[in-house]
């Protein structure tokens, strides 16, 4: 089954929780299904790395660490590293226009996860911080 994984991080930081820049850090996470993977996964994340390469998130660009996309049998994962998961403006600014850029249903909500709570989950779900 296949398994990819591609990071793409300000060259400073290790694409690991454990990195100090990373600690009190979180991700906007995108989940799809197996059928997203033929429509959705390569436009999504081709919108990610421009969003990332062009500062598109205004005043907050800095608090943007970077982008992970996982490939997995059971389905893929696209998201986006914050810095700072209690600079709660930063994070919910980032979050709504990722969510613009992608062209995703207002109704439909995304959920911001904490690196600290996805280290120590105790299930398979991490409990999301915010939504957007």
């Amino acid at each position: 089954s296949p398994h990819l994984r591609y990071t793409l991080l300000k060259f400073t930081i290790k694409p690991m929780w454990e990195d100090e820049r990373n600690k009190r850090g979180g991700r906007w996470l995108i989940t799809l299904n197996k059928q997203q993977r033929r429509f959705d996964l390569d436009r999504f994340w081709l919108e990610t790395l421009l969003c990332l390469v062009g500062e598109a998130f205004d005043d907050y660009s800095d608090d943007v660490c970077g982008a992970v996309v996982n490939v997995r049998a059971k389905g893929d994962k696209i998201a986006i590293w914050t810095a700072n998961y209690e600079n709660r403006d930063a994070v919910t600014h980032i979050g709504r226009v990722y969510k613009e850029r992608l062209g995703l249903p207002m109704k439909m909500t995304i959920g911001y996860q904490c690196h600290a709570d996805t280290a120590t989950k105790s299930g398979s779900t991490t409990k999301n911080k915010y939504v957007v």
